[in-house]
């Protein structure tokens, strides 16, 4: 006996990104996603769309002159994929290296130091509003 596709099991293309009535999921294809312009380098934002509040993930390449800066709203998860060099957190410096996980508190002041590449999850989703300098 071969199974087949449940027939509710919808296929979309790895970088679609768009919200539907009829679907209960969103997929992204992070390295689809066009890069912008952040206060740590580059970053690709993944399901920031306007009817999406609950969450954002974002594949991000952190420049050397990365600013420091902290969220008011937004707690921020990053997870390491490359690089190496050092975690500001509030003033402390960690050493921060590749599969090492940082769990950001709203009001944390944070940046990496060095070059390095990594997944941030928003929660909420990312807003731009949300982005304070000292």
């Amino acid at each position: 006996m071969t199974s087949a596709p449940h027939p509710s099991t919808p296929s979309l293309p790895p970088h679609s990104s768009s919200p539907s009535a009829a679907k209960n999921y969103l997929i992204t294809q992070l390295d689809e996603v066009p890069a912008v312009p952040c206060p740590c380098g580059q970053s690709r934002r993944g399901f920031a769309t306007p009817d999406n509040a609950l969450a954002t993930i974002h594949l991000v390449d952190i420049s050397i002159d990365a600013r420091t800066h902290y969220h008011k709203v937004m707690t921020e998860i990053y997870l390491i994929l490359e690089g190496a060099g050092f975690m500001e957190l509030d003033g402390e410096r960690i050493a921060a290296k590749p599969m090492m996980s940082i769990f950001i508190k709203p009001g944390c002041r944070h940046r990496l130091v060095g070059k390095f590449r990594i997944v941030n999850v928003a929660i909420p989703a990312f807003n731009p509003q949300d982005e304070w300098f000292d």
